[in-house]
């Protein structure tokens, strides 16, 4: 028998035209669900969670509803996606509030915080995760205009979020942002993703001490290679096809297996923990 040559690849080769990307449009579909059952560790509280229609986003909105937590999804444009989430969320007993806008713009960061506290009246974990990318081969070819639109979706969200969310987050709240594994590595085709993402982890730790006497938490989750919409969006069909298979468990990790980071972080049992990342990257051992 002859064998084929066609190389074995972890998914079928795709391509989504646009960020942030479509999950419902993605084969297979990303794993979201709660990996840990209900116990109460977030019960009543109320979460925010930029990104959180799809990918990391959405796993952590399931995985907070599971734990007993409302939660206000702010997203850009993906109605779909959005509302399959918020009906996760309310599958699990919990409220959903939806929120569709560009955090890149401070005005929008200032509506979504007074529209969360006007239906939750509080904000007891603040989850700064969205983000883009935008892969260039060569250096010259990152114009002022992607430079200005990652950090600005990437970074300055963070600032303007957490600015306005902060008068009306209690002490004993949370803030968790999400970094990454470039932040820590570097990536020769998203330096200047890689370079928002560092900047996050200092924020984090900065924030941390700034906001330590107020009783505010605040740490990051740096994943490695996760199999989100924004995979697609923005790679070629066969990078698409074997991403994350250069990590040491061979395989891009699912939303489902990061989101335990963030319920951690959030609940009591990370009281005595600020200033920190966590690193769910597949294996790869980084400094920091």
């Amino acid at each position: 028998m002859q064998k084929s040559n066609k190389k074995k690849t972890l998914r079928p080769p795709q391509r989504q035209r646009r960020q942030p990307g479509i999950e419902h449009k993605m084969t297979p579909l990303p794993d979201a669900q709660p990996r840990s059952p209900a116990a109460g560790r977030l019960q009543d509280k109320v979460a925010l969670i930029t990104g959180g229609d799809s990918g990391i986003g959405r796993a952590i909105a399931f995985a907070f509803a599971e734990q007993g937590a409302h939660v206000a999804i702010a997203y850009l444009n993906e109605t779909e996606d959005a509302d399959a989430t918020a009906q996760g969320v309310l599958e699990r007993g919990r409220e959903a509030l939806l929120i569709p806008g560009d955090i890149s713009k401070e005005r929008h960061c200032d509506k979504i915080v007074k529209q969360t506290v006007r239906k939750f009246g509080k904000i007891d974990i603040l989850v700064n995760n969205a983000a883009v990318q935008f892969p260039q081969k060569k250096f010259g070819d990152i114009t002022a205009e992607q430079l200005l639109r990652t950090f600005s979706v990437n970074i300055f969200s963070h600032f303007y979020l957490t600015r306005f969310a902060l008068p009306h987050i209690p002490r004993g709240g949370s803030i968790i942002n999400t970094t990454s594994v470039t932040a820590y590595r570097g990536s020769a085709h998203l330096v200047d993703y890689a370079a928002t993402k560092g900047a996050i982890v200092s924020f984090t730790r900065s924030l941390s001490s700034m906001l330590a006497d107020k009783g505010i938490r605040v740490n990051g989750v740096a994943p490695g290679p996760i199999w989100t919409p924004l995979i697609p969006a923005t790679f070629p069909a066969d990078h698409v096809a074997n991403f994350g298979s250069d990590v040491p468990l061979k395989r891009a990790g699912e939303p489902a297996e990061v989101a335990g980071c963030y319920v951690f972080l959030a609940s009591a049992e990370a009281n005595y923990i600020t200033g920190q990342i966590l690193h769910p990257n597949g294996g790869e051992i980084v400094n920091g």
